[in-house]
């Protein structure tokens, strides 16, 4: 017993990383005065230089690794359910029906309209009881095609979080029992997702009657959704989206596009607010979720707005966002805590931490909330200085170490440093030179 607790020990050792290695480090800053599960927020600048899904990210404390898991905060994804009608039939001029809801708390629902070109509004009330005998009102809700104007659609009723066992609708407008074929439960998150902005612009381009935004991201950045803030006015439109995502290549010193590997995808922006036929209309979507794909090199996002023959939007901005991402460990007040990334030979961790983790922030579990450190807002870099040594340089910042080369005077020195291999802290292709003619990349070897 004891010879096999050696040999997984030796086993354990073995395919521990070493600090020497990694070519970032970020210190974690703003721990609290005691124990307990602290969480920070993964910064979108670590991901162009650690490993695809971050893969080689390790947190350590005083030199020793300590487990950690990466909660990614659920996207606007919807648990969707169809549900037949009820008792549906007409009362009082309006189409009326009931709804068995399932159990458990629910949020929008849509009705399924074949009925084109209208404008109604449905009254829903909730009851324990399908006869409905002591209702509660929830709501009154505009429903709406106006497809005709170039306006859209939306059968939604954006009900706030209700669990009542039997839902009761009444239908005042142009639509009759016949038109209606059933309706859909939609289950969202009920923590709403939380989004960093990795990219934004206001600026755009004319293209014939689109308008073009565009984006050069570096490697491996995720982006799950774009966001579009368009000016006041005007108070209603509806607009079709194309979004193309293409690899960027180096290829003798050029930047190109490669078009055979773009990703495609469309969506659509709409706002109405306004009255119509006595209606009061409020709606907005201007939020266009997208599939992420981790791409290996930088990547140009194009963006096309399709105006039609209508006046070009005015944005205040168009965003690409990821989902808030937050690395999570157990903390300890008197230890020194460092995220260490840049080692592409390493593969993902497994820890005990990270299957045992939703137990720890279960909220019915009454567990304490995650406490939230911060990085240090620089990462420290491994650059070569004049002696033909590797160094660490605190506080230059990533895109200050660029192909010009840098003073000594600049690098704060570590008396303890080994010599390192040479790194770039900017793209793959971005050479370094510090204080030598000696040239190092990022994805070199060379030993100083």
């Amino acid at each position: 017993m004891k010879l096999i607790a050696g040999v997984l020990l030796i086993a354990a050792v073995a395919v521990s990383p070493e600090l020497r290695y990694f070519r970032y480090e970020r210190p974690i800053q703003g721990l609290v005065n005691r124990s307990g599960q602290n969480c920070l927020l993964v910064d979108p600048l670590i991901f162009p230089h650690a490993a695809p899904l971050l893969a080689d990210l390790r947190l350590y404390h005083d030199g020793t690794e300590t487990p950690f898991v990466i909660s990614t905060a659920d996207a606007a994804e919807s648990v969707e359910m169809s549900i037949t009608p009820l008792n549906m039939g007409v009362r009082g001029g309006q189409t009326v029906f009931d709804a068995s809801m399932p159990d458990g708390q629910y949020n929008d629902l849509q009705l399924a309209l074949t009925k084109k070109d209208f404008i109604a509004t449905v009254a829903v009330s909730g009851s324990w009881t399908e006869t409905g005998s002591v209702e509660t009102k929830i709501g009154s809700y505009t429903i709406f095609d106006l497809t005709s104007q170039k306006l859209g659609r939306s059968t939604v009723l954006h009900l706030p979080g209700s669990d009542f066992r039997y839902l009761h609708f009444r239908i005042s407008g142009p639509i009759s029992p016949e038109n209606l074929t059933g309706l859909t439960v939609v289950r969202l998150s009920t923590i709403p997702p939380k989004y960093v902005t990795v990219g934004e612009t206001a600026q755009y381009k004319r293209e014939g009657h689109s308008s073009v935004f565009e984006f050069n991201l570096p490697a491996h950045v995720p982006v799950d959704r774009i966001s579009f803030v368009p000016d006041a006015s005007p108070a209603w439109f509806s607009r079709s989206v194309r979004i193309s995502v293409a690899p960027i290549f180096r290829s003798s010193g050029m930047d190109t596009v490669q078009p055979s590997n773009t990703v495609v995808s469309d969506g659509s922006l709409l706002r109405i607010h306004s009255v119509h036929n006595g209606h009061r209309i409020d709606e907005e979507s201007l939020e266009i979720d997208v599939r992420w794909m981790d791409f290996r090199t930088p990547t140009k996002w194009t963006i096309s707005i399709d105006n039609g023959d209508d006046a070009p939007l005015r944005f205040e901005s168009v965003q690409l966002q990821m989902l808030e991402r937050n690395l999570c460990f157990e903390g300890d007040p008197n230890a020194h805590y460092a995220l260490y990334y840049g080692d592409p030979a390493l593969q993902s961790p497994h820890y005990d931490y990270a299957t045992l983790f939703t137990t720890l922030i279960n909220p019915e579990a009454n567990a304490s909330p995650p406490r939230f450190a911060s990085l240090h807002r620089e990462a420290s870099c491994f650059v070569m200085d004049s002696t033909g040594c590797c160094d660490r340089t605190v506080g230059i910042g990533c895109a200050a170490v660029g192909k010009a080369a840098h003073s000594v005077s600049k690098i704060k020195r570590n008396a303890s440093a080994e010599p390192r291999s040479c790194t770039s802290f900017l793209s793959e292709h971005d050479l370094v030179t510090c204080g030598k003619p000696t040239l190092c990349t990022r994805a070199g070897s060379y030993q100083c």
